[in-house]
């Protein structure tokens, strides 16, 4: 069976509503539009689920790495979670075409926004961080934890701070004009809609009868269907899946970085969506299942790889005394792999020039870097940590390429 005919999923309907501009802009065409067709998705709270066994049995695979990468490497489990929560939030952005080095990334963490992007990095990892926080905490997915999550997202958006944590009250579309629905790629729901819809997905994302993951991606698509934000719903409906994971906890201490495997197929997901709105869910479910595979796969490399950083990191600074400042920062970079000078003060109690004799020393070992130019307000990344979410972003991709056939980038 493909994926196509893989799941019995319910089609959206399609109904034609009113439409006229708030603001009078764009083209006479944009001007004059006074209905628009919009997509309705299907209440599915309680819809009866039936999967093909292949799919199941392919899930079941990813699951195992998802639990084995959940359950590795306990010592070095903190370390994991940030690394992989960066991870995941840096390649959510870049699904939505926000570019940021990691660098530029790590610098924002610390309060530098010079580069926009990376801001709106930083601040889709605190919306995830929120959202599982607060899920993990409740045991379950709540419409006030998604709206939580969204205003961390959006609360510093120049242009869209005024909605942070709020659901639509407008029409909203997909492609076509700026200015209209005219030619949009997709409108969803009406914004009357919009409560009702999340409340029936609030309850699906609970359901304890369904395969984790296949509920995951399902809870996904019908995010997105409904769209129920004026912007970030992409970030947000991603977070979805791994909230959804930590409610069925099926993870405890860690996020699996998917959208690092979606990214690498950015146009063939966006083509997953369209088909769930056609009925068809099984291209969706069947693309997060592998995502999901191939993420925790690569992720536990990366448990292995932090297992052994310290040790290395020590070798490279040789001989130090114990409870120094060099000692104390060493300790300390695998949970907090970038610093300012403060965060150093606050975790070694040095506050005079030999806090800064302990990060150069650092520095000239290789351990430390500095991310910044300036004099004031220095940032440093643990080398080796910083290279390490780097290459699981590459490697996720490239096996995500190699499954679907792709030619490797060169």
């Amino acid at each position: 069976m493909s994926s196509e005919t893989a799941i019995d999923w319910p089609p959206h309907d399609v109904e034609v509503v009113p439409w006229r501009q708030t603001f009078r802009s764009g083209t006479k065409s944009d001007r004059t539009l006074s209905e628009v067709e919009v997509a309705i998705p299907p209440m599915i709270a309680e819809t009866p689920l039936k999967v093909s066994g292949s799919l199941v049995a392919e899930a079941e695979s990813a699951m195992q790495e998802i639990f084995a990468l959940d359950r590795a490497h306990g010592d070095v489990l903190a370390p994991l979670g940030l690394l992989l929560l960066r991870t995941e939030s840096v390649a959510s952005s870049k699904i939505e075409r926000i570019e940021a080095g990691l660098d530029d990334y790590a610098r924002a963490l610390h309060g530098n926004r010079s580069n926009p992007s990376a801001t709106s990095m930083v601040a889709a990892t605190g919306a995830l961080t929120r959202l599982l926080d607060v899920v993990g905490g409740e045991g379950a997915v709540t419409s006030a934890s998604l709206t939580d999550a969204h205003r961390v997202l959006m609360a510093d958006d120049p242009y869209e701070a005024a909605q942070a944590g709020r659901f639509r009250e407008v029409q909203n579309w997909i492609g076509g004009s700026d200015h209209s629905p005219r030619s949009a790629l997709y409108a969803p729901p009406p914004a009357g809609r919009v409560v009702g819809l999340m409340t029936d997905l609030v309850t699906f994302s609970n359901r304890s009868d369904l395969p984790v993951l296949v509920q995951g991606a399902i809870a996904h698509a019908q995010f997105e269907s409904i769209h129920p934000f004026t912007d970030g719903n992409g970030r947000i409906g991603r977070a979805l899946i791994n909230a959804v994971l930590r409610v069925r906890r099926t993870t405890t201490g860690v996020v699996v970085p998917i959208a690092s495997a979606l990214v690498v197929q950015r146009d063939r997901y966006f083509d997953d969506l369209t088909a769930y709105r056609d009925g068809r869910a099984g291209p969706i479910v069947t693309s997060m299942v592998r995502a999901a595979g191939i993420a925790a796969h690569e992720s536990r490399r990366s448990a292995t790889e932090l297992a052994e950083i310290p040790d290395r990191m020590r070798d490279a600074v040789g001989r130090v005394r114990r409870g120094s400042a060099v000692a104390v920062l060493l300790a300390a970079l695998p949970t907090h792999p970038i610093l300012s000078a403060d965060d150093a003060s606050d975790l070694t109690g040095v506050v005079d020039s030999s806090l800064y004799s302990a990060i150069g020393r650092l520095e000239a070992a290789g351990v430390l870097r500095s991310l910044t130019d300036r004099k004031r307000g220095q940032v440093w990344g643990a080398t080796q940590i910083l290279d390490e979410i780097e290459d699981l972003s590459l490697r996720i991709a490239a096996a995500a390429r190699t499954a679907a056939g792709l030619r490797p980038r060169v």
